[in-house]
């Protein structure tokens, strides 16, 4: 089944300007006819690139409106210095100029080796390709054009009915290492045709990161890079979305990125296992988040999920050391469906190790913390850390 991507107000573009070796696609663009409400939330990884200090600075001068945001892969522009800000701002400037727009009003962003001057000649010349490229049911080509060692496009759609307006949303995103997201190397974008106020629209973004894409964790690293932008075409018609329509299109924002993260996750670089670590019991749900980002970030949970191996005590070793309040004597723990652990006592069936393994050999399962204390709860998505995961990122400069 061929799946239309489309969402009214937008038009999409990804070609080829030679900043990758290889001759793949590597400048993509998106585009709307006319300014309109824009969010965005970026890194806060204080060695932030330089496409991420002028676009969080456009998009606070315009008050939360943009038209286009260009993207190149292949090279980060981050920490390149004076020359890189430069780059950022002619990259740009080329940009609108080639769909009749003002630089105040495109975002831009890269991704790619960190530390290399970008190249904006080859950037510039594709620029005027990637507008005449421009087309509503392009946005597989930009998906791909904005990857760097993801394994295929990552793009999902929703559609709802809200006060008898049909709506869509359409995201995609790119990420493959460096991912321990910290957006109050991903880069996501996502388009509805919903008509928002750019605070209401900064609201959903805002509230639907954190229990999506800042909830996710590939390597442990958050990247100079990261950024995810929404931008609202208004096409649906009718009132600007509030109380429980807003309430309402939050919540399918928030399934959308969901949705975008595990795909994420899943073409992590050399990730054989997504798991979905389930912290609960906890005093407060901040003290349930700080433990399941422990146990994700652990490398040794990591090498265990690798390995099919149920050594459950790092994962208690990980908890332990997430500086919360913890009783041993309260706690249980289950791998898959299977109890090894249960008010600090370990499973005396005698099948438990075989039975774990067997569950952690799935593609995807389940790691559920209960430590019987209060009602906090919160998920963090992990996955594991591999041979390949070393390979690739030993040779990726090369």
């Amino acid at each position: 089944m061929v799946v239309s991507y489309r969402c009214r107000g937008f038009r999409f573009a990804g070609v080829a300007s030679g900043v990758k070796k290889d001759g793949a696609l590597d400048l993509g663009m998106i585009a709307s006819d006319s300014l309109v409400p824009t969010a965005a939330v970026f890194t806060k990884n204080r060695a932030a690139a330089a496409p991420v200090k002028l676009s969080r600075t456009i998009l606070k001068k315009s008050a939360g409106r943009a038209r286009a945001v260009v993207v190149n892969s292949g090279n980060a522009n981050a920490c390149t210095g004076r020359q890189g800000t430069l780059d950022a701002k002619r990259m740009a400037k080329l940009g609108a100029a080639a769909i009749g727009a003002e630089p105040t009003e495109v975002l831009v962003a890269s991704t790619g080796v960190i530390g290399l001057p970008l190249d904006i000649e080859r950037i510039g010349n594709g620029l005027p390709g990637a507008a005449e490229s421009l087309r509503s049911g392009n946005i597989t080509q930009f998906a791909e054009a904005i990857l760097t060692t993801d394994k295929g496009a990552k793009i999902s759609q929703r559609r709802i009915a809200i006060d008898g307006k049909r709506i869509t949303l359409l995201g995609c995103t790119k990420g493959a290492g460096m991912i321990a997201p910290n957006m109050a190397t991903t880069l996501s974008f996502v388009v509805t045709d919903a008509k928002l106020s750019p605070k209401a629209l900064q609201g959903a973004l805002s509230t639907a990161v954190v229990p999506t894409f800042n909830a996710i964790s590939v390597d442990g690293d958050s990247s100079t890079n990261d950024m995810i932008t929404a931008m609202a075409s208004g096409a649906a018609g009718g009132s600007s979305l509030r109380g429980a329509d807003l309430r309402e299109f939050t919540t399918c924002l928030t399934d959308l990125l969901d949705d975008l993260a595990r795909k994420l996750m899943r073409d992590g670089e050399g990730v054989h296992h997504v798991v979905d670590i389930f912290v609960r019991g906890t005093r407060n749900d901040q003290a349930a988040r700080r433990i399941a980002q422990t146990i994700a970030n652990s490398p040794l949970v990591k090498t265990a999920i690798a390995g099919c191996d149920p050594n459950w005590g790092r994962i208690l070793a990980a908890a332990g050391r997430a500086g919360v309040s913890m009783n041993l004597a309260k706690t249980s723990l289950r791998i898959g469906s299977v109890p090894v652990l249960r008010d600090g006592e370990p499973s005396a069936n005698a099948d438990w190790e075989q039975r774990a393994s067997d569950a952690m050999r799935k593609a995807e399962y389940p790691l559920v913390l209960d430590m019987g204390m209060g009602p906090g709860r919160a998920r963090y998505l992990a996955c594991d850390l591999s041979k390949e995961y070393v390979g690739i990122n030993a040779d990726y400069r090369s």
